[in-house]
C-alpha cells in the first residue's frame, strides 16, 4: 500500500543539479526532490511519497486532506497508536 501525505514547499533549492525542496508537514520538515512534480513551486502544496513531490495539489484539496488527517490523528490515542489490535 502506497501513503501519499500533504505538505507545503516552505523553499525550494538545487542539490547537485536536481530540484529540491523544503517541505512543512505540519511542523515536522524534510527535504523532497521535484523531479516528478516539476511544476511546483514555492508556497505550493504537494502531495509526497518515499521522499518525492509526486503531484501538485490545489490549495482547497490540500485544505480538505489536511483536515482528514487532523481528523484521524484526533482519534488516535496514545495508547493505541501503533497498536496492530494484539496484546504485547
Amino acid at each position: 500500500m502506497c501513503l501519499g501525505v500533504p505538505g507545503a514547499i516552505e523553499s525550494i533549492y538545487d542539490e547537485r543539479g536536481v530540484r529540491m525542496a523544503v517541505v512543512d508537514f505540519g511542523g515536522a520538515t524534510k527535504a523532497v526532490c521535484l523531479v516528478y512534480a516539476p511544476e511546483a513551486d514555492l508556497g505550493d502544496y504537494v502531495i509526497v511519497h518515499a521522499g518525492f513531490a509526486i503531484a501538485v495539489l490545489d490549495t482547497e484539496a490540500a485544505h480538505a486532506a489536511l483536515a482528514m488527517w487532523a481528523a484521524i490523528d484526533a482519534t488516535v490515542t496514545p495508547e493505541h497508536a501503533g497498536s496492530n489490535g494484539t496484546e504485547r
